[in-house]
């Protein structure tokens, strides 16, 4: 197993056979967040390779004061399943999608197990005061957007957006 700092020094001295490193060791994980938010294998399968691809290409942003590889990977892939489901093709695909693609998938492949707890960001997670927990744990974990991770906890937006802030200034603090 690579260290982060050996991922990252590969990644960005552009040494195409760490792509596949990723892939196999955080695929799972990003095409389970990814399912979770589009709901359809052949979608969330697109978006997967998309995210590898802007992964790649956007090897020279990512940095390593702001947050771990990892979580940065999990953004791209979660930005770009919710941006999938805001666009049209999408909305109007899901209108004829049938109901057995849509049903419990995660817990028959077993990926509802992310592996966090490898690279420690679990047990960050697990040191919060238990409202930013419950947001982190909604937003970045389970997949849920900021409207639904606000309805699903039963709270305004923008008192989850103030405490997604804070609890990821928190996070910041303690790496």
């Amino acid at each position: 197993m690579l260290t982060e700092t050996e991922l990252v020094n590969r990644l960005k001295n552009e040494d195409s056979s760490i792509m596949s490193y990723l892939y196999d060791h955080y695929g799972d994980v990003l095409y389970g967040i990814i399912l979770h938010v589009v709901k359809d294998e052949e979608t969330a399968e697109e978006v997967l390779q998309e995210t590898f691809l802007k992964i790649w290409q956007n090897k020279t942003f990512y940095d390593p004061r702001k947050g771990k590889l990892y979580t940065w990977m999990l953004n791209i892939a979660r930005n770009l399943a919710i941006d999938t489901t805001r666009g049209k093709n999408f909305k109007k695909n899901q209108k004829n999608q049938s109901f057995e693609n849509n049903v419990n998938y995660l817990e028959d492949k077993n990926i509802t197990n992310i592996p966090t707890d490898i690279i420690g960001v679990k047990e960050l997670v697990n040191q919060l005061d238990e409202s930013y927990k419950m947001i982190i744990e909604k937003v970045y974990f389970e997949g849920y957007t900021l409207a639904s991770a606000a309805d699903e906890l039963g709270i305004p937006t923008s008192t989850l957006k103030t405490r997604l802030r804070a609890a990821l200034n928190i996070l910041r603090k303690k790496v």
